[in-house]
């Protein structure tokens, strides 16, 4: 394993050191180690986050391409969002969730 040498603030330095006394980890490495694992599931996360936005949005703009969209008035959207909204409650609430 390749060894890399790391500048740490005091802060994490005693963090690191309080982790390694409590015994749940052997060193510091484990303590990094572990800390890179949950970095790295976060960043998958909202990977696949903005995967879903993104396509989410290529399906609102094909839509609107093929002219299937409402146009409103600026007081007209607050109400049909009021109304989406309504219908994802009832929606959620008949699913049990």
């Amino acid at each position: 394993m390749p060894t890399r040498n790391v500048v740490l603030t005091e802060h994490f330095e005693e963090v690191i050191d309080r982790l390694v006394k409590t015994g749940r980890y052997q060193n510091a490495s484990e303590v990094l180690r572990d800390g890179l694992r949950l970095l790295e599931q976060r960043e998958a996360k909202e990977a696949a986050k903005l995967a879903v936005l993104r396509e989410a949005a290529n399906i609102g703009f094909h839509n609107i391409e093929q002219g299937r969209f409402e146009d409103f008035a600026k007081d007209g959207l607050e109400e049909f969002m009021s109304s989406l909204g309504q219908q994802a409650s009832a929606r959620a609430k008949k699913a049990g969730l």
